[in-house]
């Protein structure tokens, strides 16, 4: 058969749908991107937004695939079953425990044209699912986590998802040693909410003792981290991991307000006081570090002092980057329900102000490093026929020699900043 994959949302998803494609190529399926005979769409419902993109990438697929059987699991699947039936378009819902079976599932609905499958709650087991590094890519994602326990106000992936579980850090080390024969160069590990990793498991161990043990196993594999918790980037983290050179010093603090009132009304459990100490130990212990981060504009009763508070904030980090969301009012989550909910139009307002104030920071950050040596990952060449790739602060470095390699690592030399990235020449 000919399947197709495509996901939307989060570097898990994606993760997701990556490893259910290795797993329906093992089973002696064919992957395509058209005229397949199976579309299977990883579902992100992260906001209300998050579920028009779902309905409007069904509708391309149906129309692109006419024949096909279109299949959707995940976020989206798990919450909201009813508005997927009613689409009258998706003829298989599977949710988000049990993954693996869906290729199987797909199979019997080819086969016996029918589909008895009931959603299941979320699991509270981690899923081992295969790693791969897809054709073409540089980068491989590592789920080492799922499920998160928070429960802030805004979000519902704790009801979609579950509880936290995680992978035991053998199987992790295993998976890790298996990317880099299979060619990955980086490994990004990524989760729902990694910070929390191991709490679930029996020795209860770290996100701190994985990485190290990761870092060890494959000292030659770039080893990145996808979003962290603001509180685990304490002395602690600082101290153990400052000395692992394949460790990237690209640390991702989701921030989310920088007025601690609205913090307290999203449930975050940190303040203003906590993110500036540990930002400020990373610039201490990890060398001109990339710190980035994510802001929600107009949450519910947001004054324009706290939006105030926020941007005075966003400057004092001096981010590498922002990532700017207005707030998305999502029905089943405690905000939905809050007074005072933010017209669009001002949401729109205060999130260009803060995109802004994000390109400032940018360009003032990249700017430091014109004169500077940096290593660089080459991944592709662009339309103009510049090499591509990331530093190992994250950032896109671009150059015009021709002697690149894909997948190969170089030394650069910095010469200018243009929009969100970097020119270099290669360093003889």
């Amino acid at each position: 058969m000919k399947f197709c994959f495509f996901s939307i949302g989060c570097k898990v998803n994606r993760f997701e749908s990556e490893a259910l494609s290795k797993i329906a190529q093992n089973r002696g399926h064919t992957i395509v991107n058209e005229n397949a005979d199976v579309c299977i769409l990883n579902s992100c419902t992260v906001t209300s937004t998050g579920d028009h993109k779902n309905l409007r990438a069904i509708k391309n697929l149906k129309k692109a695939n006419p024949n096909a059987i279109i299949a959707v699991y995940g976020c989206m699947a798990q919450i909201e079953p009813e508005k997927l039936k009613q689409s009258g378009l998706v003829d298989i819902i599977h949710g988000t425990s049990e993954r693996s079976e869906l290729i199987s599932i797909c199979e019997n609905y080819i086969i016996h044209n029918k589909f008895n499958h009931t959603l299941k709650p979320c699991s509270n087991k981690f899923e081992i699912l295969p790693p791969s590094v897809p054709n073409g890519r540089t980068r491989a994602l590592l789920k080492i986590q799922d499920g998160c326990d928070n429960y802030c106000t805004y979000c519902i992936i704790p009801y979609a998802r579950g509880h936290i579980r995680s992978l035991p850090i053998k199987d992790a080390t295993e998976q890790a040693i298996k990317l880099q024969k299979n060619g990955a160069k980086e490994i990004v590990l990524t989760g729902i909410e990694i910070s929390s990793y191991g709490r679930d498991l029996e020795n209860k161990p770290t996100l701190i003792e994985l990485i190290e043990k990761i870092c060890s196993v494959v000292p030659n594999t770039r080893i990145r981290l996808s979003s962290l918790e603001p509180r685990m980037a304490n002395i602690i983290f600082c101290e153990r991991l400052k000395d692992y050179k394949n460790l990237m010093p690209h640390f991702h603090l989701s921030l989310q307000s920088g007025c601690d009132s609205v913090l307290s009304r999203m449930k975050r459990k940190y303040t203003t006081d906590t993110f500036f100490n540990n930002l400020q130990l990373l610039r201490k212990y990890f060398k001109n570090c990339s710190i980035t981060t994510d802001i929600i504009v107009g949450f519910p009763n947001e004054t324009e002092d706290e939006f105030n508070q926020t941007v005075e904030f966003v400057k004092k980090c001096a981010f590498a980057d922002v990532h700017v969301f207005p707030y998305s009012k999502r029905e089943g989550t405690p905000a939905a329900n809050m007074k005072n909910q933010i017209p669009q139009d001002i949401k729109k307002y205060r999130a260009n102000i803060l995109k802004t104030i994000s390109r400032d920071l940018t360009k003032e950050y990249l700017s430091k490093f014109i004169g500077q040596s940096l290593n660089v990952l080459w991944e592709h060449q662009d339309k103009n026929g510049l090499w591509c790739g990331h530093s190992q602060y994250n950032f896109i470095i671009k150059t015009s020699d021709i002697n690149c390699k894909k997948n190969t690592y170089s030394n650069v030399s910095i010469i200018g900043v243009k929009d969100d990235f970097l020119l270099s020449t290669l360093d003889t």
